[in-house]
């Protein structure tokens, strides 16, 4: 957590955003596993961690745009809560720790957004993500459950991605813890990549890595060595010498900020000829975005420039064939290159996704493509100085898209599908940094994790 004044600025830099109105803003609860008692590991709501900082569940927050006031809505812990789980501080002491001086029983919360609405005054609030959110919105609000998603504030939306899209130093340095415990796990991964490991342990492995430097890990671990599939959470097979193992892993700090890189690894510390002419396509791919991104770059430029270095090496490797920029235009690249360059990064791996992703990476200037691969791209619009940023591409073979396509015979001018056939069971490579841009460009996050083919080979000997 911050110093208070922090979230005060916060607070009233949106208050201003708004003009009127009430902006509610709930904090996630416990959520039971099996049964109410058991539940899963607690994460609390990052737009209310950016506002209100506590991490605690069972909060709600009210910033009133008309009167200029804050107050936090929760209760005191009982005896039974302090048999259980200790004592804790009173809700007033908690809110004075972010600067709020008004708090008030969850019991009034209703009262006070019906005491607004019955005066006209609207009510701000996100679209909710969790069930239990939408339930209470449903009911404080007096909508059916099916409309509360559709009357968001679109205002209040356009608001937050402004101010949360530029992290300030103190975000960059929460970031930066992440990134060190990110390398930490990841390097382990590659220490262990040997013959006969399970993926499983590997994964378990590094995930106990996030917990014990901070708040665990920042998405669901992917290790594989069955890296065609872009998702792949399974963990269940031994590591086979001359397979390639996609680890695809962040932390997140104490403060709940994230991290998120990927490497790629042969199993056994070697590189077939084969997998490093593909490595070194993506690598260079990598390499291209880091130099490319600087304030007033699209991402969607990026990525489309990122598309060609692709196309190049796969061209010069008799996969592809045909005019590279007109191969990328027609979408060629994304039978190997299938998804987006990249995302935001922030309180939320994938920054703001819960308010919808049109209004995150993309604006009135730029608008997403809806061509396949390229439809992905999570991240298109403009940068600006002090976004963080993933870079991420990668070289995949996916056996029934490859199949799909010759049959169907799409985009059969640029591809060469007898020589990609012989690559059905190569796995996938993606390599990813994380990217702070810069007043005149950008920069690494973290200390950069070892990503040279030489450096890799070394890491299990």
């Amino acid at each position: 957590m911050f110093e208070k004044k922090i979230y005060i600025e916060r607070r009233n830099r949106l208050r201003e955003k708004m003009g009127s109105g009430l902006i509610l803003v709930p904090g996630n609860r416990e959520s039971p596993m099996n049964y109410p008692d058991n539940t899963y590991h607690y994460r609390q709501d990052s737009t209310f961690l950016y506002l209100f900082g506590l991490d605690i569940p069972g909060f709600f927050g009210i910033i009133d745009a008309n009167s200029g006031t804050d107050t936090l809505f929760g209760d005191d812990i009982s005896m039974e809560d302090i048999i259980w789980m200790g004592n804790k501080p009173s809700v007033k002491e908690m809110a004075a720790s972010v600067g709020v001086e008004n708090c008030a029983p969850v019991s009034q919360l209703a009262g006070t957004i019906n005491k607004g609405t019955a005066t006209g005054t609207p009510v701000h609030y996100l679209p909710p993500y969790r069930a239990e959110n939408k339930l209470l919105l449903s009911e404080l609000l007096g909508i059916q459950v099916s409309a509360v998603a559709p009357n968001a504030s679109i205002k209040l939306i356009r608001a937050l991605v402004e101010m949360r899209s530029v992290k300030d130093e103190l975000e960059i340095i929460e970031i930066e813890k992440a990134c060190k415990t990110g390398f930490d796990m990841h390097v382990t991964a590659m220490r262990m990549a040997k013959h006969g490991v399970m993926e499983q342990e590997i994964a378990g492995t590094i995930e106990g890595i996030a917990l014990a430097y901070g708040a665990g890990t920042s998405f669901p671990t992917i290790l594989t060595q069955n890296g065609q599939t872009l998702h792949n959470h399974d963990h269940s097979f031994p590591l086979e010498k001359g397979r390639l193992m996609i680890v695809d892993a962040g932390a997140e700090s104490n403060s709940h900020y994230a991290s998120d890189f990927t490497r790629t690894v042969p199993v056994g510390g070697k590189f077939s000829q084969k997998q490093l002419d593909i490595y070194n396509i993506v690598l260079e791919a990598n390499n291209t975005a880091t130099s490319l991104i600087k304030p007033g770059e699209t991402y969607l430029s990026i990525h489309l420039k990122v598309a060609e270095v692709i196309a190049s090496g796969l061209t010069n490797l008799g996969l592809m064939k045909g005019d590279v920029k007109e191969a990328v235009a027609n979408g060629a690249h994304a039978l190997f290159f299938p998804h987006g360059l990249g995302h935001m990064m922030g309180l939320d791996v994938h920054d703001m996704e819960n308010y919808g992703q049109i209004h995150v990476g993309y604006d009135e200037e730029i608008r997403p493509v809806d061509q396949f691969g390229t439809a992905y791209l999570r991240l298109g619009r403009r940068l600006l100085k002090d976004f963080v940023i993933t870079n991420e591409p990668g070289i995949y073979f996916i056996p029934a898209l490859i199949e799909k396509w010759a049959g169907e015979k799409i985009n059969s001018g640029f591809i060469n599908f007898e020589k990609v056939r012989t690559y059905l069971d190569f796995g996938g490579i993606r390599l990813e940094d994380d990217i702070l841009v810069t007043a005149t460009g950008s920069r690494i996050l973290g200390n950069r994790i070892p990503i040279n083919p030489e450096e890799v080979e070394s890491m299990q000997f």
